[in-house]
């Protein structure tokens, strides 16, 4: 394993493991979680990012990531195309079980009551981890141009989730923590 993969797993694993134990056992960090929603989030949800929100929907994640591999299959990278499945597979269902595990309530909000639990953003997880797993089978074919496309993309999927209301800044950050972690250990198979 690179030392950069190391770092990252590291990292991500210490963001996350901090992140979980402050959720589950902080009131102060709760306040100021809640607090800086508050202040990040407009009230208004426009027809823009209810898009985002519904191009960016885990369920339709699964469908980018089967085109995904699709294509890396008719390229002639059968491994690839399996490591992509995988890879968003075990993201997916780590990202689950940490919802069920710690059932943090989602921001209350005045214009609908939502379903499911907040920690970690499923959209972002699913968001982040095709990012990270496109730009590390494209990025040296398509250079700084897929670099910004995909971090404008994953901008724009954060900003959505804070903007309608779904989730806390510590659950964009745990799930991008746990994308990155579960990014690491996945490239170390390959």
């Amino acid at each position: 394993m690179k030392i950069e993969s190391l770092m990252g797993l590291f990292i991500s694993a210490l963001v996350l493991i901090t992140l979980i134990f402050n959720i589950r056992k902080s009131r102060r960090f709760n306040c100021y979680d809640r607090i800086l929603h508050h202040k990040l989030v407009k009230d208004k949800q426009s027809i823009a990012w209810k898009i985002i929100t519904f191009l960016n929907e885990p369920k339709l994640i699964v469908i980018w990531d089967f085109a995904l591999a699709s294509v890396l299959s008719f390229e002639g990278h059968p491994w690839f195309s399996i490591w992509v499945l995988a890879t968003l597979f075990f993201t997916d269902l780590i990202g689950i079980f940490l919802k069920h595990s710690i059932k943090r309530q989602r921001p209350i909000t005045r214009f609908a009551t939502r379903d499911g639990y907040s920690f970690p953003s499923g959209h972002v997880l699913s968001a982040t981890i095709m990012c990270l797993m496109i730009w590390k089978i494209f990025g040296n074919q398509f250079g700084v141009g897929l670099f910004i496309f995909l971090v404008v993309s994953w901008l724009l999927v954060v900003i959505s989730r804070l903007n309608m209301r779904a989730h806390y800044p510590s659950d964009i950050l745990g799930a991008t923590s746990l994308a990155i972690l579960c990014f690491s250990i996945a490239q170390s198979l390959i």
